[in-house]
């Protein structure tokens, strides 16, 4: 195809032939350059809108500024601050409780097995050493986020564990014959040591105490254990014996009225007999007494609830 252009009558006559390659590279260029212009006005457009107006911005192509990012960036440090000051104030109150239960555990420990407690491998004693709580903050927020993540994990560990070690000690405590053999209702008449016998006024040596009540007064086990003795003796009468952890055995005299039998396990504070006055009684009273490996031990030093008269 030719096109002939004639600019004058007396001008020279231009011949232009158009061929299907020209059309195409024509259309082709006119075509980049509208859509590198198209480009460009949307980029430039783009970064006003984001200046101008981010939130016309966000609902055209979800773009988040800078500033609206460190806006975003700073709320959550902020968060993550308050999570830290919490879980230190979490912290401060733990090592308040383990500075009281120390103190309980002084107090609640018999004397004599105090040495024994801190050196026993089973009740994990010793201080508790918090979880590092502390933060140095760095530009990357999810470094942040991990740290405190990690800061969380720990403290929950060290709180289980923590947990666990007092449970254990509780149960270590608990299983010793700290306990009163008696209910309410009753008084200490004669203490451990050399008084007069109330059968021939002879200095003699009392190797228990003894608890006057009404007869048929339920009598407890001071700390769970295993009945090894429960019968008839001359001098005890009706006698249960039971034997505990660490070596001790407890011994119960005078009932009216034995309630469990050799071999048999009992708990804490679970009735075994009931108060008499078999055996060399002068009354109804409960003879008690607290043996260690085979020695005799006063047990006012285990009674932690004993009261002074005992003494």
């Amino acid at each position: 195809m030719q096109l002939m252009w004639v600019s004058g009558p007396t001008a020279s006559v231009r011949t232009i032939s158009i061929t299907a390659k020209k059309v195409l590279v024509a259309v082709c260029a006119s075509a980049f350059v509208l859509v590198t212009l198209g480009v460009l006005l949307h980029f430039i457009g783009f970064r006003i809108a984001i200046e101008m107006s981010p939130s016309l911005a966000r609902s055209m192509g979800g773009v988040t500024t800078e500033a609206e990012q460190q806006k975003v960036e700073a709320v959550y440090r902020e968060r993550l601050d308050n999570l830290r000051q919490t879980m230190n104030a979490t912290v401060q109150e733990i090592r308040q409780l383990e500075t009281l239960k120390n103190k309980f555990m002084e107090v609640a420990t018999p004397v004599n097995l105090r040495d024994k407690y801190n050196k026993k491998d089973d009740a994990r004693g010793g201080p508790w050493v918090a979880p590092r709580v502390q933060h140095t903050p760095s530009h990357d927020l999810n470094d942040d986020f991990t740290s405190a993540l990690d800061d969380f994990k720990q403290t929950q560990i060290a709180v289980k564990n923590l947990t666990q070690n007092w449970s254990t000690q509780l149960s270590w405590l608990h299983a010793l014959p700290t306990g009163v053999p008696m209910g309410k209702d009753y008084r200490v008449t004669s203490g451990f040591g050399i008084r007069n016998d109330p059968f021939t006024g002879q200095l003699a040596m009392h190797e228990g105490l003894d608890f006057v009540a009404e007869v048929g007064s339920p009598i407890v086990a001071t700390a769970a254990g295993t009945v090894t003795r429960s019968g008839w003796d001359g001098s005890y009468g009706n006698v249960v014996e039971i034997s505990h952890i660490e070596g001790f055995t407890t011994r119960y005299a005078h009932l009216s009225k034995r309630m469990v039998e050799v071999g048999q396990k009992v708990q804490r504070g679970e009735t075994i007999a009931q108060l008499g006055s078999t055996g060399r009684s002068t009354g109804p009273h409960l003879h008690y007494e607290v043996m260690r490996n085979d020695r005799v031990l006063n047990p006012t030093q285990m009674l932690t609830q004993t009261t002074a008269s005992a003494q």
